[in-house]
């Protein structure tokens, strides 16, 4: 079956199950281009939060899934391949959480969506790096916070609200792939572009100074104010999928990677054909254990009330 006809069995598919097709800004194009919404982790959240459908399929990996069955537990929530895990995620577990509430029963647990249903039914509020400055900002000053799982994104957030945190040393493997050399060669290159950084990047701190007027944003910032940008080039520190969401958002501007090869192997497993094959035979369905997403649905309500 080539693309076209893919995309046209996929599209009948859809209706017959009044299903739709959630996507992250890191998935391969033609993924993007079929589904519903594109966003970021935060966009992901809301659209799952108040879609009518019966089915969700979820292009993306599985703590965003897991996020989209907590928020819908009447509907079935698909994710077309089970392998496609998170190096960031893997890097906590709910008794790397317990023992921390332990040393500090007041304290405050502060969670990236980028963790498992357990972790997160564990935590006080969950945060995107779209809104994790404004959270951790209207947190109470005089409780301990732990941040987890990205250290990157956790220094960021420290230094924008003057929170002092518990910051778990965690990382994406392929943000923190992307450093300082790489950074300055695509710099030197192209001296006059205008510089979109994801926080989550290893070279973070470096941009800095190599590039006073960065820009700091999560994907869908980055898809927003390149739209509104006069600017016609630009150099983009993040998963290298955002490129294709980039153009096909913009007109007659040119997004340059600073590294080519920052490629998540795990958003790049959900393919057309395993959508298909998701749709016409309810492959994988994501299930969870009732109180653990009662408890972790507490911890996003709290996020998206703040965003």
């Amino acid at each position: 079956m080539n693309s076209e006809e893919l995309v046209r069995r996929i599209d009948q598919l859809k209706l017959e199950r009044r299903a739709v097709i959630l996507a992250h800004s890191y998935q391969v194009g033609d993924v993007q281009d079929i589904a519903d919404f594109v966003g970021d982790s935060l966009g992901l959240s809301r659209e799952a939060a108040r879609t009518d459908a019966d089915v969700i399929v979820f292009a993306g990996v599985n703590f965003m899934a897991e996020t989209a069955a907590i928020l819908n537990p009447s509907k079935t929530v698909l994710i077309p391949d089970i392998n496609a895990g998170c190096s960031l995620s893997d890097t906590v577990t709910a008794e790397d959480v317990l023992r921390w509430k332990e040393l500090h029963p007041d304290g405050l647990v502060v969670s990236y969506v980028n963790t498992t249903a357990e972790v997160k039914a564990l935590s006080d509020i969950c945060v995107t790096s779209a809104n994790a400055v404004k959270v951790v900002a209207s947190l109470d000053q005089d409780r301990d916070i732990l941040f987890l799982p990205d250290m990157f994104l956790g220094e960021y957030v420290q230094e924008q609200t003057g929170r002092k945190m518990d910051i778990w040393m965690g990382e994406c493997h392929v943000h923190a792939g992307i450093g300082e050399k790489e950074l300055k060669e695509k710099l030197d290159t192209f001296p006059s572009a205008e510089f979109l950084i994801h926080p989550e990047c290893g070279c973070g701190s470096s941009c800095l100074y190599l590039k006073p007027d960065a820009k700091i944003f999560s994907t869908e910032g980055m898809v927003n104010y390149a739209q509104h940008s006069t600017t016609k080039e630009f150099v983009v520190a993040t998963e290298v999928g955002i490129i294709h969401r980039l153009s096909a958002k913009t007109e007659g501007k040119r997004f340059i990677p600073v590294k080519d090869t920052a490629v998540c192997e795990y958003m790049k497993m959900i393919t057309l054909d395993k959508i298909l094959r998701s749709l016409e035979s309810n492959t994988f369905v994501v299930e969870i254990d009732g109180e653990i997403a009662s408890r972790a649905k507490r911890a996003i309500d709290a996020m998206l009330a703040v965003a």
